[in-house]
């Protein structure tokens, strides 16, 4: 969901930019470092505290607040973790979904579940159980990136055919030993944080995104303004979906957040919150509480997975 205005559609893709694999950092998208100066006057990249604090392997913490204005959760999230321990260590398995309702739409709240639940069946079924059972190997017939918009495809057509006036958005991030392959639609956001920098992975498809992309106005400029999405998993019966490949390894932290939390903190409060924090849960913590003492007018949801090998 958006702001206390809330969010709307346009009546088509046409203010659809492409779809790369992944965005070549500019501007807003840009990586944002976090260093401490050594005592010789240099820079050295920090692991943050979230990790050397967290239990060895993957850590999912996860949350969801309603805010300070809304009556109803319009958000939805799903985690799975199936890491499994080998003679050399353990293997990452997870995956990661956050929808956000379309506030404004009727059945916002039923068309994010329906998505996740969606989408999650979709990626279980074509390439979790396919990896985890030798048995079932030949029966996966996508390649990851194909899964992963396969399943918002068909979680597009489920709540296109059976909540014609509610959509969503959805991003979805599957972990797979030292890879993060993650399918985005609308202007929830994933972020990566690594060797003390963070990096925003996805594109917000929202008219305001596209008027900065574009130079014709500025972040701070739409600030406030009802955002309006071009893109949303529901909104008709086909979708676009981007895509993109992470490294996720030692010291590595993704962060999936809906625009209840980044139309309150900007990227680099983001960061600073990340770094400083002792945990993973007081980090989400302390995001969502930052989001409603400045205002707290949408739903609150927030992901994060730390990668901690020792």
């Amino acid at each position: 969901m958006c702001q206390s205005q809330g969010k709307e559609l346009l009546d088509n893709d046409k203010m659809s930019p492409s779809s790369p694999d992944a965005i070549t950092p500019h501007g807003e998208y840009g990586t944002i470092p976090i260093r401490r100066r050594t005592p010789e006057g240099g820079s050295s990249r920090l692991k943050p505290a979230l990790v050397r604090t967290a239990p060895r392997g993957l850590t999912i913490v996860r949350d969801s607040h309603v805010g300070r204005v809304r009556q109803h959760n319009e958000d939805a999230w799903l985690t799975l973790d199936l890491s499994y321990q080998e003679n050399d260590g353990q293997t990452m398995i997870a995956l990661l979904i956050l929808a956000d309702g379309m506030g404004g739409h009727a059945d916002g709240d039923l068309a994010s579940t329906l998505a996740v639940r969606t989408a999650a069946a979709c990626v279980m079924q074509d390439a979790i159980l396919p990896y985890l059972s030798p048995e079932v190997v030949g029966a996966q017939r996508y390649s990851l990136h194909e899964t992963l918009v396969r399943a918002v495809q068909v979680a597009n057509e489920a709540v296109y055919r059976s909540l014609p006036d509610a959509g969503t958005t959805l991003t979805m991030a599957l972990v797979l030993k030292q890879k993060a392959y993650l399918a985005h639609v609308g202007d929830s956001r994933a972020y990566l944080l690594e060797n003390g920098n963070l990096r925003r992975i996805t594109r917000d498809h929202s008219l305001a995104a596209r008027l900065v992309e574009t130079g014709q106005t500025t972040p701070e400029e739409m600030l406030g303004h009802r955002n309006i999405l071009y893109r949303a998993v529901g909104h008709s019966s086909t979708i676009e979906v981007d895509t993109h490949t992470e490294s996720f390894v030692d010291g590595s932290c993704l962060l999936l957040c809906s625009d209840g939390l980044w139309a309150k903190m900007s990227d680099s409060e983001i960061a600073k919150v990340l770094m400083s924090e002792s945990d993973a849960q007081s980090a989400v913590g302390k995001l969502i509480t930052v989001a409603n003492e400045r205002g707290g007018e949408d739903n609150i949801t927030l992901i994060l997975a730390v990668c901690n090998e020792g």
